[in-house]
């Protein structure tokens, strides 16, 4: 039982140091200045870049509303790679050429790990935009999202921007779920720029300089990994351009996309992110990451010796603990759904916390060993 004690009171121990971290997130979040779009003329050249692969029943609604943007036609280009589609994407893309769409097709001889970053890299060798931005094949964004992106770009002269990306047209409660959890991980990205510690992105909506990708040698050192196209980058750029990395907070700028129907896809979307942290570099990131799937663990170990040990004191940790967790997320998450309007959300955070903990323990160890599917091949 003296075990057992210990072990309750070092899951305190752990949830302080959650509290503290998610209390980060908050201030970071509330030091980022939603941006009100002005009224200046663009002069940025723009160069959209989009990797597809078997995306048929989606890759013209992203086209059409990417052609659709408020955005001087002269100072757009719209690259699309696809990346060994076996469906009909890329005569779908090609049908587009009229429309001055360009279409790049990889033809790698030997198989290879990274073909998005691979994808992305040839299409910036091709691109004559000084600004990239890059999203994916399944996106829907409103026509304000490329000139707001522009106009935060040249009023704060940002070397990389990390826009908002959100789930949206949910089918079930599943994904519904998926919508709320996944707001937490967009508004920790952008926390942790607003803390000037930019640690996480989504490629989904994201730009940076051309010239600046070279700069940082492009993916050289990450390009071994399927993922890490967005987040690795990012820890790129921030190494070399300090206070140059921007959130940009305003609700033209948001992205659609749509959340992972089964359970089976979520897992292997999740194990694909949870990948890229074997090659963090900082030091105080690694271990408080290390702290939070500890603090996850402590919760599940906590709930198995309250139900071996009813009688004894572990119940109550593991009370303190999900308070705690539900409590200072709730304190987050409401003004990220507010940000979203999708405050309503908030009533599946209970039922979230539940699924969040044991898919995060069980994705820390996945998602640093062994191979998932993505895009219908196995990778590693």
């Amino acid at each position: 039982m003296e075990v057992i004690s210990v072990l309750s009171y070092f899951t305190v121990f752990l949830t302080l140091i959650y509290v503290f971290v998610v209390s980060t997130f908050i201030r970071g979040w509330a030091k980022i200045i939603p941006y009100k779009r002005n009224d200046n003329v663009a002069k940025t050249k723009v160069s959209i870049l989009i990797a597809a692969r078997n995306e048929e029943d989606k890759i013209s609604k992203t086209i059409d509303d990417l052609l659709a943007q408020d955005y001087d036609k002269n100072l757009v280009e719209i690259i699309v790679i696809d990346d060994h589609s076996t469906d009909k994407t890329s005569q779908i893309i090609a049908s587009y050429a009229n429309q001055d769409v360009k279409l790049i097709q990889l033809n790698e001889a030997n198989a290879l790990n990274s073909y998005k970053k691979k994808a992305i890299q040839t299409a910036i060798g091709e691109a004559t935009g000084t600004l990239i931005i890059t999203t994916d094949a399944d996106c829907r964004m409103g026509s304000n999202w490329l000139k707001t992106i522009v106009n935060y770009y040249e009023t704060n002269h940002y070397k990389m921007i990390s826009s908002p990306v959100a789930y949206f047209e949910e089918k079930s409660f599943f994904e519904r779920i998926q919508t709320l959890e996944f707001s937490f991980l967009i508004g920790l990205g952008a926390s942790t720029i607003g803390n000037n510690n930019p640690s996480t992105c989504n490629g989904a909506n994201l730009a940076y300089e051309r010239e600046a990708f070279f700069d940082v040698g492009g993916f050289k050192g990450i390009d071994d990994l399927a993922s890490g196209d967005d987040e690795l980058l990012l820890h790129k750029m921030a190494a070399i351009y300090e206070g140059k990395i921007g959130f940009l907070k305003n609700k033209d700028a948001v992205v659609y996309t749509h959340a992972k129907p089964t359970i089976s896809e979520f897992i292997q979307q999740r194990k694909r992110w949870a990948s890229k942290s074997t090659r963090y570099k900082d030091k105080l990131v690694i271990v408080l990451g290390i702290s939070i799937w500890l603090f996850n663990l402590s919760i599940i170990i906590n709930t198995l010796l309250a139900i071996i040990f009813p009688a004894g004191e572990s119940i109550w940790f593991l009370v303190f603990q999900l308070i705690c967790k539900i409590g200072i997320e709730l304190i987050f998450l409401n003004s990220i759904t507010y940000f979203f309007k999708r405050k309503q959300l908030l009533v599946l955070l209970p039922i979230m916390n539940i699924l969040h903990i044991i898919y995060f323990v069980y994705i820390g160890i996945a998602g640093n060993f062994g191979k998932y599917n993505w895009k219908d091949r196995m990778v590693k």
